[in-house]
Formats: C-alpha cells, structure tokens, sequence
C-alpha cells in the first residue's frame, strides 16, 4: 500500500450548511415536480369504444375479432412474419405470443367515450349510457373481465359541452362509488386540453367528488388529451404543455396525442395527417421533454387506416400500423391508440418484436453492469436503470417471461423493479 494522503480542507462546515440552506426550497420544487416515474404498468395501448356500444362482452369480442382476421390473413408464424418483416428467429415466438395475448388479455387499456366517439345525445340518453358504463366496469372488476385498466373519455372543458362533461363525470364516478369503490384500474380522460385552467378546472371537479364521498385527496387523476396547437405552444410562446402538468397537482397520469384533431388544428390536410407527420413529431417532442421526470406518461395517437377489406389491403394496413408501432417505441412512445379489433395483431407484433429482439443484449448488458464486469459498452445507473425499465416493459405486456429474464441476468423481479424505479411495483401481469 501506498503513503496515506493527508486530507486538507479550506472551509469551515458552515458554508457547506449554509448552502444548503440556501437550496432547500430548490430540493422541495425539485422533489414535488420531478418524482420520476411512478413504477406502474403503463398499457401498450388504449382501446376506444363509444359510449352506447360498449357492453360486458366488448373486450372478449374484440380479443376473438382480433383472433379471426390472425387466422385470415396471417394463419402462422412464417406468413405474420413475411408480411411484417419480422426477422425469422424470432416468428415463432412473436406469433405465439400474440395469440396468447389474444385469447388471455386482448385490451390492456380500455376507455368508454362520450366525446367525438359518442357526439351529442339527449341528457337522459348520456346519462343512462354514463351509468350503464359505471355498472359494467364496476362488474368487469368484480367478475375477473376488465381489462387491466379502464375508465371515461368525457366531453371536455370548453364553454359548448362543458356541463355535459361535468355531469357525465359525476354520473360515471357516483355509479362506481354506488356499485362499490372506485377500481384500482380506473382512469379518466380529459380532451380537446387548451389552456391550464381547464386542468385547474378539472381539478376543482376531481377534488368535489373526493370531497363528498370521504375519499383521499389526490385519489382521483386523469390524462390529458393534446389536440390543439394551443397546448404545445401557448400564446405568450412558452410551453402550454409543461403548465398544464402543473395545473393538474400531481392528479396528471398521462398526455395523449391526438393524431387528428392536432393535425386539422395546424392545417395538415387530411391525406397526410398522420402520427410520423413532422407536425406530429415536433408536438409529442414538447409532450415528452415537459413530462420527463414528472412521473406524466407520453402516449402516441392512432391511424385511422383499418385493417378490413381483402387480405393484400388488411396487409397493406397491418404493414403501416406496425411500423407506426415500432417507429413510436424507438422514439420512447411506449403507448398508443388502437381504434379496431383488427389493430391488435400487429400492435401486439410489433411490441413483443421490439422487446424480443433487444431481450439478450439488454439482459447482458445489464448483468455486466451488476457484476461490474468489462465489455464494448461502458454503461451508468442511468443507462442500468433504461435497462432494467425495457425488460419490465416487456415482461408486463407479456412478450417476455419473467423465467427467461432472471436465467439471462441473473435478477430477480424484484432486482429490476430496484434498478428501474424507487416506486416501481404496481399493478402487472406477469407473462408465462
């Protein structure tokens, strides 16, 4: 061993307290507006349904539609994988783990909408339908057929419809709390979002409720729909987006991009509104710098190309959606929408190709980081904590098997759920 060094210092400990005196209300708005991400499952999709077609069977119809066009059009593993590209090694476990998911848990993410999918009704009409929705949520929860999440895109905040939306709410969440309690799965969708006081607003709704019926403050959140140019950029230039997060008081869950409404709203013309569009990009761009950190998901929109027809036009539509998919997960979109049964096949292929392909570089990568070992890649906590949220993600949604990731990495479930996130551990399915 060499000479011990003698350590030498210049300052007295006063300053070092000092300056952090100096910073505590720093490291409060720091800790309040930044807490990470909340360690939850996040659904690799959000199915809409309108609110009048929606029934207790509508999930299981839409997993045996999904199933039917699988058949159709692609009935095994080398002919889902021609049409798609999907590189031969991995065809087989893709295509059969698509049809798993099919037959076991076709939705992850399903809401009942009573905004453009549902359009203007009669009061009793939407409220008996808002009604209907909550009696058959709260009995999809308690009969094991919910999806993992579910819940209301109501009428948004604007002057024309903004009663509605409001009494829609109320009809909606009183009926869940009649049938038994607000579900843990429960998830609302606030639309068509252009100034933070209709967050503020939407708030002072949320916080009524919990009021009235005794709940936690706080219990109730909600997503925020971006539809309008509005919303990215406000009028004084600054990013509407980022003061809409801080509106919601930490009830934000989520901000979704809405595909066609935003892109009418900048003047896309309707041949080219689409989710790659540059217009597109630049608006999720802003979504997802002023969300990082704040535990607010980024979720990508739809293509309103449907898969229905003769099998080269439902493969022409399989091909575009698929790539939409990838494109997005590449760009850490993680989530988006899906507006037909036929939709499921490739948004499930696509996923589970995206985290079967990266599955054994992921997972070694992250073993070496744990044993410390050498290799072409110098990886840090951040990059172990990527690492450990990519195989979560994939385990989650099923196109990984917890079995396979620990035989890989060595690591527990447990392990990954420390690398990824502090707060991670909610609700999951674990895949086979």
């Amino acid at each position: 061993m060499g000479q011990q060094e003698m350590v030498a210092t210049s300052l007295a400990g006063a300053v070092s307290d000092g300056i952090s005196a100096s910073l505590t209300e720093v490291d409060a708005e720091l800790a309040r507006r930044y807490p990470g991400d909340p360690g939850t499952r996040q659904p690799v999709h959000t199915v809409y349904v309108p609110g009048d077609t929606f029934t207790a069977g509508t999930i299981r119809s839409w997993g045996d539609q999904a199933l039917k066009a699988l058949d159709e059009h692609a009935p095994d593993a080398a002919s889902l994988a021609a049409v798609l590209g999907i590189p031969d090694e991995l065809a087989v476990a893709v295509h059969d783990r698509v049809r798993a998911k099919l037959e076991r848990e076709p939705v992850e993410d399903l809401r009942i909408d009573f905004e453009d999918g549902y359009g203007p009704r009669s009061e009793a009409e939407e409220d008996e339908a808002a009604a209907r929705a909550a009696r058959l949520i709260s009995d999809a929860y308690g009969n094991g057929t919910a999806a993992p999440y579910m819940g209301i895109r109501m009428k948004c905040m604007e002057a024309a419809v903004r009663d509605r939306g409001i009494r829609t709410t109320d009809v909606f969440l009183s009926g869940l709390m009649r049938a038994g309690g607000l579900p843990d799965g429960l998830v609302l969708t606030l639309p068509k979002v252009t100034y933070p006081e209709q967050v503020t607003a939407f708030v002072q709704l949320l916080e009524a409720f919990e009021k009235v019926h005794g709940l936690p403050s706080g219990r109730l959140g909600f997503e925020i729909q971006i539809e309008t140019s509005q919303s990215i950029v406000a009028a004084d230039g600054t990013a509407a987006v980022a003061r809409m997060i801080d509106a919601a008081q930490g009830r934000a869950t989520g901000l979704h991009y809405g595909t066609f409404d935003y892109s009418a709203c900048v003047g896309v013309s309707a041949a080219y509104q689409a989710s790659d569009h540059p217009a597109a990009d630049h608006a999720k761009a802003v979504m997802q710098v002023a969300a990082a950190g704040t535990g607010v998901r980024v979720s990508d929109g739809s293509t309103n190309v449907l898969p229905v027809g003769p099998t080269s036009q439902v493969h022409d539509a399989w091909r575009l959606h698929y790539g939409l998919t990838r494109r997005a997960l590449a760009r850490a979109y993680y989530q988006g929408w899906d507006m037909h049964p036929g939709h499921l096949p490739t948004r499930y292929a696509a996923v589970y190709t995206f985290y079967r392909e990266g599955l054994e570089q992921a997972a070694a990568r992250l073993a070496a980081y744990v044993a410390k070992a050498g290799g072409d890649v110098m990886d840090e906590p951040a990059t172990a904590k990527a690492l450990s949220g990519y195989l979560l993600r994939g385990i989650d949604c099923g196109a990984l098997g917890t079995a396979e990731v620990a035989r890989l990495t060595g690591l527990t479930r447990a392990d990954l759920d420390g690398f990824a996130s502090p707060r991670r551990g909610g609700l999951t399915v674990m895949a086979p």
